[in-house]
């Protein structure tokens, strides 16, 4: 039986998941975590539900590769690696190089590299991962999905910053964004709900887990999104800032004494957020179970960055037909979801309450609201097998 790799590569980690090329289905799943740091570990989830995890030496990304095949043979997953006939990777950054998944040669490859500026933390562990897969898989189409690519739609109205033009040209400093492979996801699953045509429906969806986006979705396809250049721009995140007025930086390093604004950003990306204002955790339910003044007002202020996009959204849009909220936050924080969901009555939504808290997918408003609502979860590792399937034309 022919299979499909899917692959979600981090700093220090990749997630992956084995399908069938046939129906789609999910053979294994698992998580190869803290890669060249000590105390690595490695687990995998057969279909049947059985799980395995140890700890294994994980030096490198060709070292988690070698173990992944490994492992897959000795669980009686695959036989032969031969079975392996595509490998998607998703990555973060394709800049505005990559305005759609693309097979991953050699040239592309040194163009994954290249974009680490827009994802430090991800491209280039990304790339080292297609590279070990390259070298141990050489025969196997590799695919690059593209978490940019869904957003390269928005015109230059919305990605364009109010900066000399000059800084476009010569640097390509604009707005990209994130998230764009869970929410080409998530749409096309919500229009599917809806019994409607995507293309006919104006969305709004709420990507919110530690890393947070809200995107409006026109026509099918990206009209803006929250997260700019990099990732720390849009709503409060877990630990990163969100939307912040440059000069409060700039006022902040003099105070600290800081010459270095690569300091500052490490403090935006790792020291923000939810832990920032919080003192306490950069997970929601930590914060949401704490009596903390500070927690709540984390809580209060994460809730309120996200009304803020789907209103400006519904503005920009002359309306929408549905707010979508995905991903570990948006799936499962039901007291979230209704905060935000109550500051648009005047749109008419009334919440169902027994289906918000129920926490599953569906429509979490009543048949009678104007404006629907609902909970999808997320699945960027199929979308990333069926990009294999489309670009390495294996069906």
């Amino acid at each position: 039986m022919d299979k499909v790799l899917a692959i979600n590569s981090g700093s220090s980690s990749f997630k992956y998941k084995i399908f069938s090329l046939d129906d789609e289905q999910v053979l294994a799943s698992g998580l190869g975590d803290r890669i060249g740091i000590d105390g690595s570990t490695f687990s995998i989830k057969l279909a049947n539900g059985e799980k395995h995890e140890a700890e294994v030496d994980l030096p490198n990304q060709e070292a988690a590769v070698q173990t992944l095949l490994k492992w897959l043979k000795e669980y009686g997953v695959i036989e032969d690696v031969k079975e392996i006939v595509g490998v998607g990777h998703r990555i973060v950054s394709g800049g505005d190089l990559f305005p759609d998944s693309a097979i991953i040669d050699k040239d592309n490859l040194h163009k994954v590299f290249d974009l680490a500026d827009y994802a430090p933390l991800h491209n280039p562990a990304e790339g080292r991962g297609i590279q070990a897969f390259m070298e141990l898989l050489p025969n196997v189409p590799q695919v690059g999905v593209f978490d940019t690519s869904f957003h390269q739609s928005m015109d230059a109205v919305h990605y364009l910053y109010s900066l000399p033009y000059e800084y476009y040209e010569k640097y390509k400093v604009r707005k990209y964004g994130a998230h764009g492979t869970s929410v080409r996801f998530v749409s096309q699953r919500a229009a599917e709900l809806m019994g409607k045509d995507l293309k006919d429906l104006k969305l709004i969806v709420c990507h919110l887990g530690s890393g947070a986006s809200v995107t409006a979705v026109k026509d099918g396809k990206c009209y803006d999104t929250s997260m700019g250049f990099s990732p720390l721009a849009g709503v409060t995140m877990g630990t990163r800032s969100g939307d912040v007025d440059p000069s409060a930086l700039q006022h902040i390093m003099h105070k600290e004494g800081m010459t270095d604004f690569d300091e500052m950003i490490d403090i935006l990306n790792h020291n923000s957020g939810l832990l920032g204002i919080s003192g306490i955790s950069s997970d929601k339910r930590d914060i949401r179970n704490s009596d903390s003044p500070r927690a709540q007002l984390a809580s209060d202020i994460f809730d309120d960055r996200v009304v803020r996009y789907i209103g400006s959204y519904i503005a920009e849009m002359n309306g929408a037909d549905a707010i979508i909220f995905t991903a570990g936050i948006g799936e499962h924080d039901d007291p979230m979801r209704k905060d935000v969901l109550s500051k648009f009555t005047y749109m008419g939504v009334e919440v169902d309450d027994a289906a918000n808290e129920s926490n599953e997918e569906g429509f979490i408003t009543t048949k009678d609201s104007k404006l629907k609502a609902l909970v999808i979860p997320t699945d960027e590792e199929l979308m990333i097998e069926r990009d294999v399937v489309r670009l390495a034309k294996l069906k």
